[in-house]
């Protein structure tokens, strides 16, 4: 008689997303994906770390890259497997912001406004670039995605009001970032209605424009200020529906998770920081049912 085939364990996921309304995960968040099943999620919310501005000491963090090019490529990695979680109708909000060459720098100083500023670090200025250029962080990565298969169907300017002044007298305040929206395919959900506003003369509706004035909004314990419910309402009503299951991949201090708790959706976060982690737990309270450590 043959040897009967041997039976393999099943592949249990990392959290069970049936059972818990909203989960923490702490670790990598390509490892963390990689490890989930296609089609979990309608819809994520995030924002990486940006290229170059701050050093939080973690090994493999994203950000601290020698080069544009790796930057790029992590997110790339990260990005994909998110497009393979997404259900086909999914949509990515995007927000990045940009950064200028170091110039030769090897660290830069404390700000009184700022301390997070100060890094030990400067990453070399790319090829191709001189010092004081603009390097175009945002748009290099929204073209990576696009290429690696996302359809890009929005660049949003997020305006700051409330901007953080900067002591430079050869160029104009920057005052924004961008909010790229993404989608998984060709048609998509997306609720236009939901998110549309009022016109000056505040008589009529219309469809929501590509210009968001939203303050920052600075929250206790964190390094820097991290991108407001206010900037994260509208994604969530454009692209969910009550009961949805949100991801965000790089989540920070929780503002996707407050957001969600707001607007009836269940949202899923993945933080390689534990300081972070924490003060998402401390933020969150009770609403952060369970943490797994990846």
């Amino acid at each position: 008689m043959a040897a009967p085939l041997p039976v393999e364990a099943p592949q249990l996921p990392l959290f069970d997303l049936e059972q818990h309304e909203g989960e923490l995960i702490e670790g990598d968040a390509l490892s963390v994906l990689q490890s989930l099943d296609d089609a979990t999620f309608r819809c994520c919310v995030t924002s990486p770390p940006y290229w170059g501005l701050r050093d939080y000491g973690i090994a493999s963090q994203i950000g601290a890259e020698q080069s544009v090019d790796e930057y790029l490529e992590k997110l790339t990695r990260v990005f994909r497997e998110v497009r393979r979680t997404l259900t086909d109708d999914g949509t990515l909000w995007l927000n990045l912001g940009d950064s200028y060459t170091s110039g030769g720098r090897t660290w830069r100083a404390t700000d009184a406004k700022n301390p997070a500023r100060a890094m030990d670090y400067r990453p070399p200025t790319p090829a191709g670039l001189k010092p004081k250029d603009l390097i175009g962080i945002p748009w290099r990565v929204a073209f990576a995605l696009q290429a690696d298969g996302w359809y890009l169907r929005a660049d949003i300017i997020w305006h700051k009001p409330n901007c953080q002044p900067e002591s430079v007298k050869d160029r104009p305040t920057r005052a924004h970032e961008y909010l790229f929206l993404f989608s998984k395919s060709e048609r998509y959900y997306y609720d236009y209605a939901s998110i549309r506003e009022l016109t000056n003369g505040g008589t009529r509706l219309r469809n929501k424009r590509s210009v968001w004035n939203v303050n920052t909004e600075a929250f206790p314990g964190a390094h820097s200020a991290t991108f407001p419910p206010a900037l994260v309402m509208p994604c969530l009503q454009a692209g969910t529906e009550p009961g949805d299951i949100v991801l965000d991949p790089f989540f920070g201090s929780g503002t996707v998770r407050e957001a969600c708790l707001r607007l009836g959706r269940r949202a899923y976060g993945i933080e390689l920081n534990p300081e972070y982690a924490n003060l998402a737990r401390r933020r969150l309270g009770g609403q952060c049912l369970r943490t797994g450590a990846f």
